[in-house]
């Protein structure tokens, strides 16, 4: 029994440090970029976005469908950079340890 209470411990331990790591991720923004930086795509540790800054060079009644690939790449490489920092700070948290196949934070 003693093992039993030690274990619950351990886990009550291990959920409150991942509610701890969850309110650090939302607080975490990561940029994406596209073309060299004409856009640019800011999303919180959820993957929520929080920015889009666009160079006023693809304002251009002619540049729209290059902007939509654009935005779309620079969202694409923020939310690389979000999971790769979830990834970091579960490996972390477990010690090393995967996450179960499939088995998401958010």
């Amino acid at each position: 029994m003693k093992n039993f209470a030690q274990m619950m411990k351990q886990a009550q331990e291990l959920q409150g440090r991942m509610a701890d790591m969850q309110a650090e991720m939302e607080r975490t923004l990561c940029e994406g970029r596209a073309g060299g930086g004409l856009v640019v795509v800011t999303l919180n540790g959820k993957g929520e976005m929080a920015s889009v800054k666009i160079d006023p060079s693809m304002l251009k009644p002619d540049e729209g469908e290059i902007l939509e690939d654009l935005i779309s790449a620079a969202h694409a490489d923020a939310k690389a950079k979000v999971e790769e920092a979830m990834k970091e700070k579960m490996q972390a948290l477990t010690g090393g340890l995967p996450l179960p196949p499939g088995m998401k934070l958010f």
